[in-house]
Formats: structure tokens, C-alpha cells, sequence
């Protein structure tokens, strides 16, 4: 019987780390799920509730960007397809400014035909519909365009600096093939992550695309680097913009309620006398 509570201890001993690591582990579980609703929270619920809402009617610039992906790799993949789709929309840093610029809107549809072309039609389709429920379909377009066309401005005058200057491109690349969705997406992808908070995703993008780029330094890292510039700057000034909208609103808000009741205290005191 004098053993019996020797055997007790010993069992709630040999059982005291295993309580203490699954204590642990749901510690550890509440933060990450807590660190997952900050992160991605706000920006799950939007999109959620506007396809709920909407279905795919929500997102009707993603299938057609998505679309037209796939279409152009059908394209470029027949002979008289090629040609048009070079005709139409591949820009390279060696053609004429009006030329490039006129062609750079379609470029950024036309995937790589050496790449699979399933990676950029799955880049499009979800970063191009997340940012389509989440922050408009015109600003969605606008930061896509914006990026990839400051990648495009960005190769041509970096290939002019050449190799030897710290932001130039050998010459070489100025014949290279500089069409694709990836700035526009990294652009978007950004745009996103900062209008919703979501500063750790932001923070991957950008190292991501930092750490390629210094590893394998190449026309479209480069291209990429400038897409987060251009995304960074957009965003910011929109914000500021919005912001001091809003202060003008509130003032001409206040301006508004105050008016009549100044009339009211002027009335009163006319009254009076």
C-alpha cells in the first residue's frame, strides 16, 4: 500500500512534460492563428463577402485578363499567330519609344513561350482577383499597368546606362523579349498587402524579389524591383491624397453643423435685445 502513491507521483512526473509541451503548442497555436487574423484577417473577409455577394461576377477583369493569357500563349504558339501577337504586343527595350509605350498595355498578357504558361495564368487569376474584390477594379488595373510599365521605361533607359553603370543593363538586352504579367502582379501584390496591413506578406514580396535579383541579376528582377517602386509610390500617394480628402470633408462637415446653430445663437441674441 506505501507504493501506491510512489507509483502516483512518479506517473504525474513522467506526465508533466508532455501537459507542459501541449500547453506550449496551443500557446503557440493561439499566436499564429492571432498573427494570422492581423495579417490576413481584414483582407479575407472582404474578398469572401464579395464573391459570396457577387460570385464570379465580382471579379470580371481577373477572367479576362486570365483569358487573355491563355489566348495569347495559344496565339503565339501557331505561325500566323506569332506574328501578330509580335505585331501587337512584344516590346522590347530597341524599339522606338511611341512604338514600345503603344504596345506595352498588351505586352503585359503575353507570357513567356518558353515558360509554362499555367504559372502565369495562375499568378493573374488569384493576385489580379484578390486585388479586384479588395481594392476596385480600376486601381487594380491602374497599379498593373503602372508597374509594368515603369519596368518597361525602366529597361530602356537602364540599357542605355549599360553594364558598367550600378542601375544599367548590358546591351544585349535591349533585343530581349520583355513581355509577361509578373511585374504587374508583383506591383498589385504589394498595392495590396499595404492597403490592408498586410506588412509581413509585403515584406516577402519585396525581399523575395530583392534576394532573385541579387542572386541571379537579371532585365526582369530588375524590371520587378522597379514595379514595387512604382506600386510604393502609387500607394502612398493615394493614401496622402485620401487622407487630406477626408480632413476637407470633416472641416466642410463641421462648417455645415456649425452654421445653423451660430444662426440659432444670433437669432437668440437679436431676440433678447
Amino acid at each position: 500500500m506505501t507504493s501506491l502513491p510512489r507509483e502516483i507521483s512518479s506517473a504525474t512526473s513522467a506526465g508533466a512534460p508532455a501537459a507542459a509541451f501541449r500547453r506550449a503548442l496551443r500557446r503557440t497555436r493561439s499566436r499564429l492563428l492571432a498573427w494570422a487574423e492581423a495579417e490576413w484577417g481584414p483582407l479575407f473577409r472582404t474578398v469572401r463577402r464579395q464573391l459570396a455577394v457577387h460570385g464570379p461576377a465580382a471579379i470580371p477583369m481577373t477572367l479576362v485578363a486570365t483569358a487573355a493569357v491563355l489566348v495569347f500563349q495559344l496565339l503565339q504558339h501557331t505561325a500566323a499567330g506569332a506574328a501578330a501577337v509580335e505585331r501587337i504586343g512584344v516590346v522590347q527595350a530597341s524599339l522606338p519609344l511611341g512604338l514600345e509605350l503603344l504596345r506595352t498595355p498588351l505586352s503585359l498578357f503575353v507570357p513567356a513561350p518558353d515558360l509554362p504558361v499555367w504559372g502565369a495564368a495562375a499568378q493573374v487569376f488569384l493576385v489580379f482577383g484578390i486585388a479586384e474584390t479588395a481594392i476596385g477594379r480600376w486601381r487594380t488595373l491602374s497599379v498593373a499597368y503602372l508597374g509594368s510599365l515603369a519596368g518597361t521605361l525602366y529597361a530602356r533607359s537602364a540599357v542605355r546606362l549599360g553594364s558598367g553603370h550600378l542601375f544599367g543593363l548590358p546591351f544585349d538586352d535591349a533585343f530581349l523579349r520583355d513581355t509577361g504579367p509578373s511585374a504587374a502582379v508583383v506591383a498589385v501584390a504589394v498595392c495590396v498587402a499595404w492597403r490592408y496591413r498586410a506588412w509581413v506578406t509585403g515584406a516577402a514580396v519585396v525581399v523575395g524579389m530583392a534576394a532573385e535579383q541579387a542572386m541571379l541579376p537579371n532585365m526582369a528582377g530588375a524590371e520587378h524591383l522597379t514595379a514595387i517602386l512604382c506600386a510604393l509610390a502609387v500607394t502612398g500617394y493615394s493614401r496622402l491624397v485620401e487622407r487630406r480628402v477626408g480632413r476637407t470633408a470633416d472641416a466642410l462637415r463641421s462648417a455645415w453643423s456649425v452654421g445653423p446653430e451660430a444662426e440659432k445663437v444670433r437669432r437668440i441674441a437679436r431676440a433678447a435685445t
